[in-house]
Order: structure tokens, then C-alpha cells, then sequence
């Protein structure tokens, strides 16, 4: 039987297509492979040689490798020779020795390529290696037996390529038929973050909602409710530094109403409840627990403008851990002066992203303003605290509506700038914020003054730290080179 590839063809060095032994050489250049094998004197004979094929394994070949070798039951062996940078030779030979276990809300979805046919996302057993399980290690007539002969560069390596090729018996292959598996489109659910630690800082609330709706599109992870499926992100932190009542044009772009938005305000701030209502805010704040929870904020923060304890649970424990429905979303506030201004933290247990987001902080934009006004202070900032934050997948072309086209944007680094200049034989760095220089940083390599910036967590911004990469290449080839620099 002839070894033919299906996938990567390009990409492999056959050597005697009637070979029974592939060589597996990882992130290793084969040619270089190739030379250690020429080294240690094993046939590589287009005629003779045992050995079929050569090629490399990163971390996204596998599902192409073990097709290829579903179609070329000939390959009984298979040697790793080669640098393993990613773990691949630990996910090959799990997949032979342990298979492959199903799993849930996985980071991609397959397409059938063929009608009726149902693809499920798989994890390789004691691994995070992701595939489809159109290909299992019970498809394999013989599974090949796998050898690990060490890392190239190694000298040993070549002593045990010697005695795996001195020792090896005679193989004999009986024929087996071609199995041609389809490979299937993938189709990637969302990109991986770390679900809990998304956080946005806009001036307005249309800014921060369309960041929101964009992390939500980006990276949320889908998830199955009694209610249906949604895009979750966890404990989504939000702060609107200017919150104020936007132009009805861009409201209404966005197919925002105003009218509902300022009858939402004055709703929000009633302390009645109706009799079709199992709950509302106002009435919360207001009513409920048998006290105005917001005059009796105005008051502590009348007596003492420095007060912490101007804090607000909606959440009712004994009540709404046991009924059936008729929970609030939003559970807290925390009124607290910072910087000669009252801002508001408020803090919702579930949140609607599409239609009840503006709708809440428009909402908390009324209360801290009505707070604010009584006790003397101008409004600050509003920061918002979701713990889990969905979005009706059936929502997408309205939330891709309302996000529209991301422009490039500079914004300025809360935490500063920094100036490089050359000083002498050295890279200076100068940590700025305003006028002040807050620290100094030398060097001759870019790599070092990377390493130090991260450690003091000297800032914050990505488009910043990447422009500050280019800046500190620039100045070290500079700095090598002789020559002055500009930054830019």
C-alpha cells in the first residue's frame, strides 16, 4: 500500500511511500530530523527505507494527522523525534491510550459536512486538547505503536535511534482497507478571556453599553437556562465616569426611546408598588423594608459626608430565596463621596445586557441624582457590578446593530505616559503622570524594561503597552545602532 496524504500534503517529506513507520518530529525543523536519523545510520532509501513519512505536529495538526493515518493503515509505527513546545506528543498518545470524553460549552462548534451527521466537541482524556469525535482510537483497525526516541539536539537521542533500528523486527503489514473520515469546518463559539475579569471605563453609558454588548458577542460563554440559552460573562465590572442623559438622536440610533427612559427615572424613584406587581425598585428602596433607604442615606451623608456606611440591599433573604418568581436584578447600592463628588456602585445579580442594561443605569443615574442634590454633592462616577451578564443569542443582529463599527480610538492611560529618551549607553524611561515623574527606568535591552513596566503594573491600556513596545524596540536598535532617537 502506497502512502498517500489527504491534508498537508506540502507540508510532509515522504520518504518510501511503501514504508510502514512515520516519524512524528513535533515543533523540530524536519530537515533537521532527517540529518540526526542520517547521523545515527538509519536507511532512509527511497527503495528500502522502513520509514514512510516525516512530518511535524504543532498544536493544531492532530485531527489532519490521525485522518492521514486512517486512510494509510500502513503506518504501524510512529517514532517522536522532536522539541515538544506545546504538549502535542502528550495529546497524541492520550488520544491512542485514554480517547476522548465529551464536553459542554466548548470554545468551538464543528459543521457537519455532510447531512445528518452530528458532530460533538471532545476533549482529549487528561488534556485540554479540543477536537471533533469523528475520529476515536476505535477506528483504528491496529492502533500504531507510538515511541518517544527524546529531543534531537540530544546526543543520546541518536544512541537510542541506533538501537530502536539495530533491534527492530521484521513488520509485516496485511492489508487493510482505506477509512476516509471528513473533516469538519470549525466554527469558534467565542475567544477565550478569563470570563470573571472583564471590566469597562466609558464617559457616557451609550459607550459603556456598546462595550458591554461587544465583550458579550466576543467572549461570552454560552450557557442553557430554564428560560433558554444565553452568552454569560461573570461579575462584568462597569464605570460610566460622566454619566449623563444623552441627545435624543443618538438615543434614538440606537433604537433607544427618551420618553421611556425619563419615565423610567421617575418611576424608578416612587416608593408605591401595584397590585399586578410582585416587586419594584421603588418600591424597594422606598417602602419595603419599612424605611426610605435613599432619605436615610441623604441624612448619614448630610452628618458626615465621609460616611461608609450609606449602603442599600434590595435583596430580600427570606423572601426571595424561596419564592417562585419576583426577584429584583438589581440587590445594591453604595453612596460614597470621592473626589468632591457623590458616586454611586450598584450592584445586580442577573442583568439583561440587550434591553435592561441602559434601562437600569439610566435608572441609577435618577437615584444618584436625587442623593446627590439632597445632600449637597455634584454627581460622580457610576460603577456597575453585574455577577451574570447574558444576552439572548437570538439577540445578536440587534446587539451587532447597536455596537456597529469599532473605530481605532487613543485613549489616555489613567495610570500615565512615559518618555524614553537615550541616556548615555542606556534606554530612560520615564514614568509620567501630568507633570510628575513618578519613576525611572534604565536599560540597554527592551526586553528588561518590558519585564520591569509589567512587574510595577505601570499601566493599563493595551493599545498603550503595545505602543510602548514599538517605542522601546525602536530605542534599543537605536542605541545599538548609534544613532539618535525620536520617540514618536
Amino acid at each position: 500500500m502506497e502512502f498517500i496524504p489527504l491534508y498537508f500534503a506540502d507540508r510532509l517529506t515522504v520518504i518510501n511511500p511503501h514504508g510502514t513507520i512515520g516519524v512524528v518530529t513535533l515543533w523540530s525543523k524536519v530537515d533537521y530530523v532527517i540529518q540526526r536519523f542520517r547521523e545515527a545510520g538509519v536507511d532512509l532509501d527511497p527503495k528500502t527505507s522502513p520509514i514512510a513519512v516525516f512530518g511535524t505536529l504543532y498544536g493544531n495538526g492532530l485531527r489532519e494527522m490521525l485522518r492521514n493515518l486512517l486512510y494509510n493503515p500502513q503506518i504501524q509505527t510512529l517514532l517522536i523525534c522532536g522539541n515538544d513546545r506545546s504538549g502535542s506528543r502528550e495529546e497524541l498518545e492520550k488520544f491512542f491510550a485514554m480517547g476522548l470524553e465529551q464536553v459542554e460549552g466548548a470554545l468551538v462548534r464543528y459543521k457537519s459536512p455532510e447531512p445528518g451527521m452530528v458532530i460533538a466537541s471532545a476533549r482529549i482524556y487528561g488534556t485540554k486538547r479540543l477536537i471533533d469525535d469523528l475520529v476515536r482510537p476505535e477506528n483504528f483497525h491496529v492502533s500504531p505503536r507510538i515511541k518517544w526516541l527524546g529531543d534531537p539536539k540530544e546526543d543520546g537521542t541518536l544512541t537510542i535511534l541506533k538501537e530502536f533500528f539495530q533491534s527492530r523486527p521484521p513488520q509485516f503489514f496485511q492489508e487493510i482497507s482505506r477509512l476516509q473520515v471528513p473533516l469538519p469546518e470549525v466554527e469558534v463559539q467565542y475567544f477565550p478571556s478569563n470570563p470573571r475579569a472583564h471590566v469597562v471605563v466609558r464617559e457616557s453609558i451609550l459607550e459603556a453599553w456598546k462595550e458591554v454588548l461587544y465583550l458579550l458577542t466576543r467572549f461570552g460563554r454560552r450557557v442553557t437556562l430554564k428560560k433558554g440559552d444565553r452568552l454569560e460573562l461573570q461579575h462584568v465590572k462597569v464605570v460610566v465616569e460622566k454619566p449623563r442623559f444623552e441627545a435624543d438622536d443618538k438615543l434614538q440610533a440606537v433604537n433607544l426611546d427618551p420618553r421611556k427612559l425619563r419615565q423610567y427615572q421617575k418611576d424608578i424613584l416612587k416608593g408605591e408598588i401595584r397590585a399586578d406587581e410582585t416587586y419594584n425598585y421603588g418600591h424597594r428602596l422606598r417602602t419595603h423594608f419599612g424605611l426610605d433607604t435613599l432619605t436615610a442615606c441623604v441624612e448619614r451623608l448630610k452628618e458626615d459626608q465621609e460616611d461608609r456606611k450609606s449602603y442599600v440591599a434590595l435583596w430580600d433573604t427570606r423572601r426571595d430565596l424561596t419564592v417562585k418568581e419576583g426577584r429584583p436584578c438589581l440587590v445594591s447600592l453604595f453612596f460614597r463621596k470621592f473626589e468632591g463628588k457623590l458616586t454611586l456602585s450598584a450592584t445586580f445579580r442577573t442583568h439583561n445586557a440587550m434591553d435592561a442594561y441602559p434601562l437600569n443605569l439610566y435608572g441609577l443615574m435618577a437615584i444618584q441624582g436625587r442623593v446627590a442634590e439632597r445632600v449637597g454633592l455634584p454627581p460622580g462616577a457610576i460603577t456597575v457590578i453585574s455577577h451574570s451578564l447574558g444576552l439572548d443569542p437570538k439577540e445578536l443582529d440587534r446587539a451587532l446593530m447597536v455596537i456597529g463599527k469599532r473605530p481605532f480610538k487613543v485613549r489616555l492611560d489613567p495610570m500615565g505616559y512615559f518618555r524614553i529618551t537615550l541616556d548615555g549607553q542606556e534606554i530612560l524611561v520615564e514614568h509620567r503622570f501630568e507633570d510628575v515623574t513618578l519613576k525611572e527606568y534604565r536599560g540597554k535591552k527592551a526586553e528588561r524594561l518590558q519585564h520591569e513596566i509589567a512587574r510595577d503594573v505601570a499601566l493599563s491600556d493595551i493599545n498603550h503597552a503595545i505602543y510602548l513596545g514599538r517605542q522601546l524596540a525602536r530605542a534599543e536598535m537605536a542605541l545599538k545602532e548609534g544613532r539618535e532617537f525620536v520617540q514618536d
